[in-house]
């Protein structure tokens, strides 16, 4: 029997060599204890063998279940990371735990009964004797339920994990079933031989398969980080204390502040480094976009050769936990340039057509303009009226701005000054005889020139119809619209009372009033300011928006002054 535990030993140590051998970072940590307690575990078998008192004996007993009692937890949580199934750390300790307990029972051999009540050499065999305590009936229930665990899990995944490998899944019911045989299966044997060892083994050999094929999975992984030690990608990790953890060649030619440091010295001690990474940590942890950073490489000697870095900074993970961050440099000179390049193309295109449009822009308000002239042009009585009143809203316009109380906003300002000269573009649609009369109106005729509001209002919109601005538009066509409107509802050509009237006709209202009141006409002579300002606030209330009479006040030595410069 010795020779059987000799070899198996023999073949297990081999094999664990072999797994030293070809062993690289990316295998499971757990293959690897599983790897390292087998030769522990085999040696005890061999070791008992040999024993020929009761205390050799038990030290051999107590090495060969450091196998038994942790090699279950091993193989349950490789099969749990080979099929990518995601268990708690608080389920891992509680397993541990178990085990580690289990062990601890096993260690009263020889001293208590909890494990084995009894232990002594048969005298009449030569053979060792094992009467087993409740101690033992627990291993065997942690023993079905790490089995239980496993195989409901590789079950599990060759049903609905699409993402697991099927053969390595397939590969890992042998372990199973070979740890189960190896505790199970000595009575096969009639205890003469102990095959735990030989389960063993086989377990290292389906072991090796499994990691010789997760190799294949993992070249994605190697040729990332072959990319990362060679290539245009620097990395740099750093732990929450700005400690500095360690670098690639890359990132010490970006940053040659980083061959300075040793492992574990604050990068605040470089002042470099303290002005990059610190600032790039700084943003990271505020910015909650996330966005990318450019660090830019300056050539002293020649401009063109400055290299742009893309950063990237994530969390340092090690398993579950977050350690620090970990900083990429990707080289991004070509992309950079072309961005730069195109930001550029696109600001004078943008440029350009902000000069296209002003030039429209102006354009368009000369036409309205001209036509608004055009119309002054046909009428004796109104010469230079629209130049006039457009420089009454202005004046009034500024006025409440300062006060603020209305709250104006700029667009709505600069909309009905823009659209002041448009008011009486109505009067294209009067006769001649009307509009050009030399005197005052008989009722007909002035029912007949009443007309020109709304006239106005469908001419500014058949004119402003195909605009893009919505509210130049709207503002328009109210003030040509309802400028005639009185507070009192006794206007035309709607009869709208108060509030009804849109703002600005009762602004335009005011400054055309005014205009009225001062300016020569063939019907009459202009009055005196103190004349016109008297009948304006005489009409606060009726006539005009009341609200609208502190603002007017204040404009009134404005008007005035320029009306004194203008043949009126």
């Amino acid at each position: 029997m010795y020779i059987f535990y000799e070899l198996t030993f023999a073949v297990s140590l081999a094999l664990s060599i072999l797994y030293v051998l070809i062993w690289n970072k990316h295998y499971d940590i757990n293959i690897s204890a599983i790897f390292t307690l087998i030769p522990i575990a085999n040696i005890g078998y061999l070791f008992l063998s040999l024993a020929t008192t009761i205390p050799e004996a038990t030290i051999c007993n107590k090495i060969i279940y450091l196998g038994g009692c942790f090699l279950t937890f091993f193989i349950t949580m490789s099969v749990w990371n080979l099929c990518n199934i995601k268990v708690s750390r608080y389920i891992r300790f509680l397993l541990f735990a178990l085990s580690a307990l289990m062990y601890i029972l096993v260690l009263t051999i020889g001293y208590r009964d909890y494990y084995y009540k009894d232990f002594y050499i048969d005298e009449s065999t030569g053979k060792f004797v094992k009467v087993y305590g409740i101690g033992h009936a627990f291993f065997y229930v942690l023993v079905l339920v790490y089995l239980l665990i496993g195989v409901t899990t590789i079950v599990y995944t060759l049903i609905k994990k699409t993402q697991s490998s099927k053969t390595v899944t397939l590969l890992l019911i042998i372990p199973e079933f070979l740890a189960f045989a190896g505790y199970f299966g000595n009575n096969l044997f009639g205890r003469k031989i102990d095959v735990m060892p030989l389960t063993y083994v086989l377990a290292q050999i389906v072991y090796l398969l499994i990691v010789r094929r997760m190799s294949l999975y993992n070249t994605s992984e190697m040729a990332v980080e072959s990319m990362v030690r060679t290539g245009d990608t620097g990395f740099i990790n750093v732990d929450f204390k700005n400690h500095y953890i360690g670098s690639n060649e890359t990132a010490q030619n970006i940053l040659p502040g980083l061959k300075e440091l040793r492992v574990d010295d604050s990068i605040d001690k470089n002042e470099e480094l303290h002005k990059t990474l610190s600032h790039w940590i700084d943003h990271f942890k505020n910015d909650d976009e996330k966005k990318t950073n450019i660090y830019i490489k300056r050539d002293n000697e020649n401009e063109e050769n400055d290299r742009m870095f893309a950063i990237d900074i994530n969390f340092l993970h090690d398993g579950f936990r977050k350690r620090g961050y970990q900083i990429l440099l990707k080289d991004d000179t070509d992309n950079q340039r072309y961005i730069k390049l195109l930001d550029k193309y696109n600001d004078e295109l943008e440029q350009e057509v902000i000069e296209k449009t002003k030039h429209i822009i102006e354009m368009h308000d000369n036409l309205i303009m001209s036509m608004a002239m055009m119309v002054e042009s046909r009428d004796n009585s109104t010469g230079g009226h629209i130049r006039r009143t457009s420089e009454g809203v202005r004046i009034l316009i500024d006025e409440i701005k300062k006060e603020g109380e209305l709250k104006l906003s700029d667009e709505f300002c600069k909309c009905i000054i823009k659209a002041a000269p448009m008011h009486d573009i109505g009067k294209i649609a009067v006769d001649d005889v009307i509009l050009r009369k030399p005197g005052r109106f008989t009722d007909e005729e002035f029912k007949k020139m009443q007309i020109h509001s709304a006239e106005g209002a469908r001419i500014v919109h058949e004119i402003l119809k195909e605009t893009d601005d919505e509210t130049f538009k709207k503002i328009a066509e109210n003030v040509a619209h309802y400028h005639h409107e009185r507070w009192d509802g006794s206007g035309y050509p709607e009869k709208l009372k108060g509030e009804e009237i849109p703002l600005e006709a009762r602004i335009m209202a005011i400054a055309d009033v005014y205009d009225a009141l001062v300016s020569k006409r063939v019907y009459k002579e202009s009055m005196s300011y103190q004349e016109a300002d008297r009948i304006i606030m005489e009409g606060m209330g009726t006539q005009f928006d009341d609200r609208l009479k502190k603002y007017y006040e204040k404009a009134r030595p404005r008007l005035e002054a320029y009306y004194s410069t203008q043949e009126i």
